[in-house]
């Protein structure tokens, strides 16, 4: 008792205690304003004045603005007014302290101070030593927490902490250890500067992933489907735990199960822990498979449209196939090839259609389905709306579209839009937009296609080796592919120059000296006449070629090239309107004078040196493009046929026999054909398969006269340090691997009449920014040239393989090289050469060679 009456008395002694310093403190902490009154009388005062103490960093007015307190105001000591200021400064975290009191009375006014103590500021942050070819990113990942000129607290430095770690540890780092030091900034008394110091240790890298529960499919297959959580096998191959990507993958080993049947496959559980000295990881997966199911009946319900054969045989799924959601996923929507029901639906306007497949019954291993469908009303087109096209006219891309108001809904109408708008190359095709806007109640559609502008025009800045003694070409052109004609005479639309009506309009000029001269002028109209695709093109040139000397001495030889040309392209309808048609008359004019030099032979070995020698021709190309990206494409195809004609003037004469060799071939004959074709598709992911083929032939009409010694082909190199000899006429056809020597063999010396070429080429997207396109390839061609028809092989060819390099800046156009290996040069090369010679880097300068 004497004990519990002692417990008493000391919790009243305490409790008592506690009030006592409890109203002590009270009266300390209000005493500057409270001494002018009490809680019963409070007494008014008028503020005078407002005063800020220990502001820094922070605005002094905004301080008295934050605080509510203004001069005029009417407060009552005590009273709220001050209360209320001193919560909302404490609101604003930015302060350690806040006091506020009355400094000085004159009567009923006052005068106010404000005195605050600001939390410390970060003035500048150091990563002490970090590797440099990080740094960028980690500033980038540090300025998301930490603001200059901003509060430093104990959360925004964890945080700092946390993203940094958790950028090494997306990389592999799991064991970065990140320390934040506070250095006071000596320039500022509330200042700190932090020092960042990382060690990011070593990659921590998987060392096996294991399965259990797996009875179907191998480990090997699962860690296949894994593509970013792999196991440390190769030199070059990555491993690291990202737990993003973790996630990932094991959806995709259930989604592998699905495809295969097992619809009830989970991941049970699994395990990650560290083994051996380096701390390398391993991962375990429990897998459950379950039963495997097939598919058995296949019913619609709600179908009105088509019947349910015609939609069981787009679906083509037949009774007793392994269930696989991912095929079932495909049939019913938006497969690529369009071979679907919901396309089938939607490309006849039934923008509102809707499916959804149920599981009627599941019978042992058996699965029926159900597929339950609501195809509402078809769909009018209302309105087109295009966002985004700052410098092209509207126009310009409106007349692409396949999508035109008042026509039903299509979805394949969408995708070729698409296509189109990127293939007329002035927009991201990255970030191309379409917005299907439905309005359920009128049956219509807004279709929204949201464009960015790219960089289009391109400048052709190169020198290259001229070859053959000539030393440096150098090249100066412009291309303007978005250009307006139109507005050429109106100053505002110099900006800063006149675009947006994409028109094309091309200049070039090409020259070493005295030694080669080549001048280019293009331009053409995509729609002319503004309301079909008739393209209308107009071209000029002139190139000269010398050798060097004096024109007044015997000894000066030269070749002139001087012609124009003028074409018409159609767009077909028939078979499909990726088909065009293109007419082309073209004048040339060869001007020779002592030009043995430069090879122009006929069949029969004769080589003409002298003259003036004309040609008037008639082209027709049959061309389809359907490929989906002109700088990366990875499916589609192009392919161009082309025939050129001349008339057939000696057989308008009675004997040529009779004629001078000048005369006989004034005016130059024959038949030419090309074949072009390109063939694009995306195998794994971004990797690409180009398979292409080209061939040509020059024909002649008259036996007598045989072949012409000008429009020949003419093989290997590179195509720019050989390109003088456009000026004769001759197709140029790079060959990686070979120079043109290595033809010259089978093409007389004085360029081929046949020529084959056939590539095989995989390419890799390193970046697909507009700005800058960059791939890299591995080939592997095949070529050969022949001088006679009757001497063609298509599989005797001159093969090569090697790696190259493309990068496409839209201002300078393509750029790269390749490195070719050429295996069958033996013949062309004297015996012991080094294996070193059989290699040749090609270069390439503003456009991709033939």
């Amino acid at each position: 008792m004497q004990h519990y009456l002692d417990m008493m008395k000391t919790q009243y002694i305490n409790f008592a205690l506690g009030w006592i310093l409890f109203i002590g403190l009270f009266a300390f902490s209000t005493a500057p304003v409270s001494a002018q009154g009490d809680f019963q009388n409070p007494v008014e005062y008028e503020i005078g004045n407002i005063k800020v103490k220990g502001a820094v960093f922070s605005d002094e007015n905004t301080v008295i603005a934050v605080s509510g307190l203004v001069v005029g105001q009417k407060i009552k000591v005590p009273g709220t007014e001050i209360q209320r200021a001193i919560k909302a400064l404490w609101e604003l975290r930015l302060f350690t302290d806040v006091e506020i009191y009355i400094s000085k009375k004159l009567g009923d006014v006052v005068i106010i101070n404000i005195d605050v103590d600001e939390k410390r500021r970060l003035t500048r942050y150091d990563f002490m030593d970090a590797k440099k070819n990080h740094l960028d990113d980690l500033k980038s990942e540090a300025r998301r927490f930490l603001l200059k000129g901003g509060v430093l607290t104990e959360d925004i430095k964890q945080n700092t902490q946390n993203i940094l770690q958790k950028y090494y540890s997306d990389r592999g780092y799991l064991d970065c250890e990140v320390k934040l030091k506070e250095v006071q900034d000596e320039n500022l008394e509330n200042g700190v500067k932090l020092e960042i110091y990382i060690d990011r240790g070593n990659r921590i890298k998987i060392k096996d992933i294991v399965f259990t529960g797996n009875e179907n499919l191998s480990a090997r297959k699962l860690r296949k489907v894994m593509k970013k959580t792999r196991r440390k096998r190769r030199i070059f191959a990555g491993s690291k735990l990202v737990q993003v990507d973790y996630d990932e993958d094991k959806r995709a080993l259930t989604s592998l199960y699905n495809n295969i049947g097992h619809r009830d496959a989970r991941i049970i559980s699994d395990s990650i822990w560290r083994v051996g000295d380096k701390g390398h990881l391993m991962v375990q997966i429990n897998l459950e498979e379950g039963k495997k199911y097939y598919f058995r009946n296949i019913t619609f319900k709600g179908n009105s449209i088509y019947t349910d054969e015609q939609l069981a045989t787009v679906m083509n799924i037949q009774k007793g196939e392994i269930y696989n959601q991912e095929l079932l996923d495909t049939r019913l929507n938006f497969s690529q090839d369009g071979r679907d029901v919901s396309s089938l639906y939607m490309d006849d306007g039934y923008l509102f259609f809707n499916l959804d497949p149920v599981e009627k019954a599941i019978d042992g291993d058996s699965i029926d389905l159900e597929i339950r469908m609501f195809e509402g009303p078809q769909a009018t087109i209302d309105r087109i709306i295009i966002n985004g096209n700052d410098r092209t006219h509207e126009h310009v891309v409106r007349r692409e579209l396949r999508t035109r108001p008042g026509q039903k809904f299509s979805r394949s109408d969408i995708i070729r839009s698409q296509r189109e708008i990127v293939n007329l190359g002035y927009f991201n095709p990255e970030t191309l937009g379409v917005n299907p806007i439905p309005n359920l109640q009128r049956g219509t559609v807004d279709i929204e296609y949201t464009v960015e502008e790219k960089s289009s025009d391109q400048l052709e800045l190169s020198a290259g080796w001229g070859g053959r003694g000539r030393g440096v070409i150098g090249t100066l052109g412009v291309t303007f592919n978005n250009f307006s004609i139109r507005n050429i005479f109106k100053k505002e639309a110099w900006s800063p120059l006149p675009q947006g009506d994409g028109q094309r309009l091309s200049i070039r000029a090409q020259t070493n000296g005295r030694f080669y001269q080549s001048y280019n002028f293009s331009f053409t109209e995509p729609w002319l006449g503004g309301k079909k695709p008739n393209a209308l093109t107009f071209s000029a040139y002139y190139s000269l070629l010398t050798n060097g000397g004096d024109r007044e001495t015997d000894s000066f030889q030269s070749l002139g090239n001087l012609g124009a040309s003028i074409g018409l392209g159609t767009r077909l309808k028939v078979p499909d309107d990726f088909f065009v048609s293109t007419t082309t008359i073209g004048i040339q004019s060869y001007n020779l004078r002592n030009a043995l030099q430069w090879g122009f032979a006929l069949s029969d070995g004769t080589r003409i040196s002298d003259g003036r020698y004309n040609n008037l021709s008639l082209s027709q190309t049959i061309s389809r493009n359907s490929i989906d990206n002109p700088i990366f494409p990875t499916s589609g195809a192009r392919i161009t046929l082309t025939g050129t004609f001349t008339l057939p003037y000696s057989l308008f004469r009675k004997d040529n026999s009779s004629l001078s060799l000048e005369d006989r071939l004034k005016w130059v004959e024959y038949h030419k054909w090309r074949l072009n074709v390109e063939w694009y598709s995306a195998i794994v992911g971004k990797l690409t398969l180009k398979v292409g083929a080209k061939f040509g032939i020059l024909g002649y009409y008259n036996k007598e006269v045989g072949l012409t010694p000008f429009e020949r082909f003419e093989l290997g190199g590179d195509g720019i340090s050989n390109q003088f000899v456009g000026i004769a006429g001759r197709d140029i056809i790079s060959s990686r691997g070979y120079d043109v020597e290595n033809f010259d063999a089978n093409s007389g010396g004085g360029g081929a009449s046949v020529f084959n070429k056939l590539q095989l080429e995989l390419r890799y997207p390193i970046s697909l920014n507009p700005s800058a396109t960059v791939y890299v390839l591995g080939f592997f061609d095949g070529y050969n040239a022949w001088n006679e028809l009757r001497d063609y092989n298509p599989l005797e060819l001159r093969r090569s393989a090697g790696l190259g390099v493309r990068v496409f800046l839209p201002m300078f156009g393509t750029l790269g090289f390749d490195y070719g290996f050429g295996f069958d040069k033996d013949d062309t090369l004297p015996r012991g050469t080094k294996w070193t010679e059989y290699g040749r880097f090609n270069i390439i300068l503003g456009f991709e060679p033939e």
